[in-house]
């Protein structure tokens, strides 16, 4: 288990982003107290990959305004990423998600780059 690390965004300036490839399972440091990060999950792979994010303690019963209750326990699964596509994803959209120890599977061979 490796832990995707990640590119500090504060300040002016260029810097260089720190790009992680990930196993079978990764591990995210996500901080709910510092808004604004973001995963951009890029597959330079031969085939489309599917990813789960998943917090270990995200609830089974998130209540969400207009649509009822659902639940984040299974984790975020992102949908396929086809070979030389990327995703980009807004964390703070997805908190919910993301509670605890958060890891990421199924994207065995993506490239991973967390700005925070």
């Amino acid at each position: 288990m490796g832990v995707i690390a990640s590119t500090a965004m504060s300040g002016p300036g260029v810097r260089v982003m720190n790009e992680t490839t990930l196993t079978s399972s990764d591990t995210l440091a996500y901080d709910s107290g510092s808004p604004g990060s973001i995963l951009v999950l890029r597959n330079p792979t031969g085939g489309a990959l599917s990813p789960t994010i998943t917090g270990s303690t995200a609830s089974s019963s998130i209540v969400v305004s207009g649509y009822g209750t659902v639940s984040a326990a299974a984790g975020l699964a992102v949908g396929s990423i086809a070979a030389g596509a990327a995703r980009v994803i807004p964390l703070d959209t997805v908190a919910k998600y993301l509670d605890g120890v958060v890891t990421i599977t199924g994207g065995t061979g993506l490239v991973a780059a967390f700005l925070k």
